[in-house]
């Protein structure tokens, strides 16, 4: 099966933490790890357990870009890389970073917001 989101990121089950409907999955990758919000039904389906091989699929509209220091934010997933291109279209940017681990990841962000970040 192809899929058309551009971030794919391969790594193991460290942990799942249920709740009453939703649930968290962290997964070791090579770079930092990931934490994944799915519903109870899709971890019970994808019969997800601790040491499975599994990826994160992160959708590049999903993705936002900083330049500086990020303060105290809700965004589990953070990572410092560095800008390896920056494709500007008539509304929007894709922007790739190489992160660690040897993964990059693509964000597609607003033209303003690339501008506003001089990228």
């Amino acid at each position: 099966m192809q899929l058309s989101i551009r971030n794919q990121i391969q790594g193991t089950v460290a942990s799942i933490d249920r709740g009453e409907v939703m649930g968290t999955v962290r997964l070791n990758t090579a770079g930092p790890d990931v934490i994944a919000a799915i519903t109870l039904d899709a971890i019970d389906e994808l019969k997800l357990t601790e040491g499975q091989a599994a990826a994160a699929l992160i959708k590049s509209t999903e993705v936002a870009i900083a330049t500086g220091a990020v303060g105290a934010v809700s965004i589990r997933n953070r990572s410092g890389g560095t800008i390896t291109a920056v494709d500007h279209g008539v509304v929007m940017t894709t922007v790739k970073v190489a992160i660690a681990g040897g993964a990059s990841l693509t964000a597609v962000i607003t033209k303003d917001g690339a501008e506003d970040l001089s990228l």
